[in-house]
């Protein structure tokens, strides 16, 4: 579904991604792990076209890419951005809209909007409250249900459990899986490396802008390096941190 050769991007004299090759299939859960600064971010705003790679192709489909944000978005692809930037002084049910704004299917949007309150149950509880006043959970539901209002086939989500209670974070995670089941290919940039694996079909592990290991996403788990550095195991002892 989504192809991504020789990617490289900078911001001004930083060389933040070198030489990025990932692939995403149809109804794959794929996760890109690593360290803040690593780069995650970066390759997914890439993807979306909200920076612009000077090196590399991204292809959708078999197709390049279209150069403007709005057309990858019509051609199937979702952003749920770090931070979530709802839109605080609007409602809940409003800023599901917005997700919808290039749709034309009014039936669509509806029955969507219904999937997402069913996904959902609390932002139909607060569809006339104001974003700005939901709690960070809540904040972070109604940006995944407005990523999902689009009808993508491919979602982008980028640090869905940041600043998050351990509780909601496991919330986050098996809502993640649910997405999935409604035949949605999930890319997903996470530091919490052991939820992000644990959900994956596949993986790759991201270090200074560099793809460093890749692979079925439970035998990168077995791997003593990533235990050691991401998922909170010393030289095969002590417990995964979840």
């Amino acid at each position: 579904m989504l192809k991504v050769e020789n990617l490289n991007v900078y911001y001004g004299g930083i060389h933040a991604l070198r030489g990025i090759d990932i692939e995403v299939q149809k109804g794959q859960i794929v996760s890109i792990i690593g360290a803040n600064g690593a780069g995650k971010s970066t390759l997914l705003n890439a993807i979306s076209g909200v920076i612009r790679p000077k090196e590399g192709s991204i292809k959708y489909r078999g197709k390049d890419l279209p150069a403007m944000p709005y057309k990858i978005v019509e051609a199937g692809i979702s952003q749920v951005p770090e931070g979530r930037l709802i839109f605080a002084n609007l409602t809940v049910k409003d800023n599901l809209i917005i997700g919808a704004y290039l749709r034309k299917d009014k039936e669509g949007i509806a029955q969507d909007l219904k999937n997402v309150y069913q996904l959902f149950p609390r932002l139909e509880e607060r569809m006339n409250q104001m974003a700005g006043t939901l709690s960070g959970g809540e904040q972070q539901m109604l940006a995944m249900g407005r990523g999902l209002m689009s009808n993508p086939d491919l979602i982008l989500l980028d640090e869905p459990s940041l600043g998050l209670a351990p509780l909601l974070v496991k919330t986050i995670f098996e809502i993640i899986e649910d997405i999935k089941k409604m035949n949605k290919t999930i890319l997903l940039v996470e530091q919490n490396a052991y939820k992000a694996l644990s959900i994956a079909d596949k993986a790759y592990v991201l270090e200074q802008g560099k793809i460093i290991k890749e692979g079925n996403a439970k035998e990168l788990t077995k791997d003593p390096s990533i235990q050691e550095a991401y998922l909170g195991k010393s030289h095969g002892t002590g417990e995964a941190s979840k």
